[in-house]
């Protein structure tokens, strides 16, 4: 006779895996994240080309800003979990918010996201392992993927 416990338990195992990716268990190689900071994890899906794919890392916060272009600083760094070699990112300390110095109507605040500027952060897509991002715990971590067109174009010769 079976369990009545096995069906849910089959049931749970067929859900995708992009759901059960972050356990406890597959997080304990990383770091806690320090005083400060909130560690994010990201769970992507399988995709069957995942070399042409990336994901943006985006960090930011909602702020009030009128009509300037505006965005926060701060230095993305790559590090590495030691003796596992599973790669995961940092946003280092987030400098205030600088902007265009443009006169803007008095009606144009409102509350937008605001994200740190720079370059983008494209991340190789692995959905085998998590994507672990440590931010100060005051930022929200979002992401975008990217994915490449199926066919190369080729360069004109000259």
């Amino acid at each position: 006779m079976t369990s009545p416990k096995l069906p849910l338990i089959a049931l749970l195992c067929t859900l995708p895996l992009a759901a059960c990716a972050a356990t406890p268990e597959a997080l304990k190689p990383y770091p806690t994240a320090a005083e400060g900071y909130q560690r994010h994890v990201i769970d992507l899906p399988p995709q069957a080309n995942e070399a042409g794919h990336k994901v943006e890392i985006i960090a930011g916060k909602t702020l009030e800003v009128d009509c300037n272009h505006q965005r926060l600083g701060g230095q993305w760094q790559e590090k590495t979990v030691q003796g596992w070699g599973y790669t995961y990112y940092e946003l280092g300390q987030v400098g205030p918010a600088v902007s265009t110095l443009m006169a803007c109507p008095d009606d144009s605040r409102k509350q937008a996201f605001v994200h740190v500027g720079g370059e983008p952060q494209l991340v190789r897509y692995n959905s085998k392992l998590p994507l672990v991002i440590y931010a100060p715990a005051d930022m929200e971590v979002r992401y975008r993927i990217w994915s490449a067109a199926q066919d190369a174009t080729p360069a004109p010769r000259q």
